[in-house]
């Protein structure tokens, strides 16, 4: 049985957390304003609920994390992240963003998607987490054609670590050129791990791997407390490589 939280409630320990049934369920309730989010965040716990459900607090183990200096570029995505740098350079059709459409992103995110119904992303995550926006905590890298928003990730900046909550594409890769921009963007502020939370195929094939929780609480700690990354602005991935 997992602990209700009202309000005023502390998160239990993350050790608490089930290891059957729901692997990584630690509790439920409480809510999702940006202070509780921070606590948890800073704790290595996550909310993840479907529509209908109560808000529920995962800390999984082991942990799905993409270190940044493992990020796998494609030779096809090279090929477009190059046409891409070039535009960004020329001022041509295509813009990478930080920061200036974080609700339309998150929005973005939450939206049906071809091969299936939309995220688990409601209104009450989408006016907790344009909180932390407002507040710095929260980020969004945004891909551009012609105006028009069509690729887009978004997630939590603490210090010097990244926790990585939704990505989405209305282009092919859309969501990978994002991406990487801000993969590139993180590793050149101190940043060595994305928090991916859940294990997918999709992540593996970016480089994503799983580490224990210990390891993962480790690393967390080390790095929350850091100096807040407060200038953000895209940079080239290929840059180095041109």
């Amino acid at each position: 049985m997992i602990p209700w939280l009202d309000p005023d409630s502390p998160f239990p320990d993350v050790a608490e957390a089930l290891t059957t049934d729901a692997p990584g369920l630690l509790a439920a309730g409480a809510d999702l304003s940006p202070q509780r989010l921070l606590t948890a965040y800073r704790n290595g716990i996550f909310p993840w609920f479907s529509e209908g459900q109560p808000i529920l607090w995962w800390s999984t183990d082991p942990r799905m994390v993409l270190m940044t200096q493992n990020f796998r570029i494609s030779d096809s995505l090279k090929k477009t992240l190059r046409k891409v740098e070039r535009e960004m350079v020329n001022g041509g059709r295509w813009q990478v963003r930080f920061d200036t459409a974080f609700e339309q992103v998150m929005r973005a995110c939450a939206a049906p998607r071809r091969d299936g119904p939309g995220t688990w992303i409601s209104e009450d995550i989408i006016a907790g987490y344009t909180g932390l926006h407002k507040l710095g905590y929260a980020h969004s890298a945004e891909l551009w054609l012609d105006g028009q928003l069509v690729g887009g990730a978004y997630g939590v900046s603490i210090g010097r670590m990244f926790y990585g909550e939704s990505m989405f594409a209305r282009v092919t890769d859309g969501s990978k050129i994002a991406l990487a921009y801000l993969v590139r963007f993180l590793r050149e502020h101190g940043v060595a791990m994305i928090d991916c939370q859940q294990e997918t195929g999709h992540l593996a094939s970016l480089g994503a791997s799983p580490i224990p929780r210990a390891q993962f609480l480790a690393h967390l700690r080390n790095t929350i407390e850091l100096p807040q990354i407060t200038a953000w602005e895209p940079i080239a991935p290929l840059a180095a490589d041109s």
